[in-house]
């Protein structure tokens, strides 16, 4: 299935991410995750892309596993992080040959011992790059790119972004899924600027459920998301209650959820962290306001 066409022809999707786990009790938590999951007959998952070899492999050996075995759609993350344009062509034959559906080409975040992205040896250097070079190699994967409803940290503001964001869709990108961001506004606002700079493909807003502060407040800062004052000091009440941080991060998302789909989102994905509650509670919510 073409994640694209799933957009294009609704009802609006649920889909979630996950990561590829680094031990056995890490993947077999995942797929009972995926198990809690699939009743909610989710549109598809996607797995992100680590930055070392092994977890790389297992981005590959997940997505086609949760494929045959639960039937659920499923979506490598392909990134630029460390590979020439030789290593991405033979990473992307055995997308195909496993018969991979579709890919999300991300440029990918910089390794942790590195403040600034720096291309490999015959690498590229943005999104937009490895998607031109997913369509000039012929094979017809369905291609998503990632945008950013507050701007990239890298970029030179809003409409440097969307410049950006457009490049990718020039370059083959299908589908676009946004960062995770609090405030929808954010999201409104880039939708809007998009259809006025001719961006038409589906852009699917992403939820990160707050189920921790300390863990928020560190993927926040990694990736430039703002939390609003109103929901920081209600997370700053409950900092103590581990349960009511995790309540408080549901209804704020589920609200955030309904107000996206009843104004025209094509979809939400959440970013998990390979746990399913949270999203669960959500998508069970909003499945029984409008199944």
């Amino acid at each position: 299935m073409r994640i694209a066409d799933r957009l294009q022809q609704g009802p609006p999707s649920f889909s979630f991410e996950f990561f590829p786990p680094k031990s056995e009790e890490g993947v077999a938590q995942l797929f009972t995750t995926l198990r809690e999951l699939a009743d909610l007959a989710p549109g598809f998952v996607s797995v992100t892309y680590g930055a070392g070899g092994s977890t790389r492999q297992l981005t590959l050996e997940l997505t086609t596993t949760i494929k045959r075995e639960t039937g659920i759609e499923a979506m490598a993350h392909l990134t630029c992080v460390g590979h020439s344009r030789a290593e991405l062509a033979e990473i992307l034959d055995r997308f195909r040959a496993a018969g991979m559906d579709n890919v999300l080409a991300l440029r990918g975040d910089p390794p942790k011992d590195q403040t600034t992205f720096t291309p490999a040896p015959d690498g590229f250097a943005h999104g937009n790059e490895l998607m031109q070079f997913i369509r000039e190699r012929g094979h017809d994967f369905c291609v998503g790119g990632a945008c950013y409803p507050e701007a990239h940290l890298e970029s030179g503001g809003l409409d440097d972004d969307i410049a950006r964001t457009k490049a990718k869709v020039e370059a083959g990108a299908q589908f676009l899924i946004t960062q995770l961001f609090f405030d929808n506004a954010f999201y409104f606002h880039f939708v809007e600027r998009a259809r006025k700079a001719g961006i038409t493909v589906p852009i699917v807003p992403g939820l990160m459920p707050i189920t921790n502060i300390a863990q928020i407040d560190r993927i926040t800062r990694m990736c430039g998301a703002t939390v609003p004052m109103r929901l920081r000091l209600a997370l700053e009440k409950r900092k103590d209650d581990p349960e009511a941080v995790l309540q408080l991060g549901v209804a704020h998302a589920t609200l955030q959820a309904a107000d996206l789909l009843a104004n025209g989102a094509p979809g939400v994905h959440f970013y998990t962290l390979n746990r399913s509650r949270a999203s669960r509670m959500i998508v069970t919510a909003l499945q029984v306001q409008q199944p």
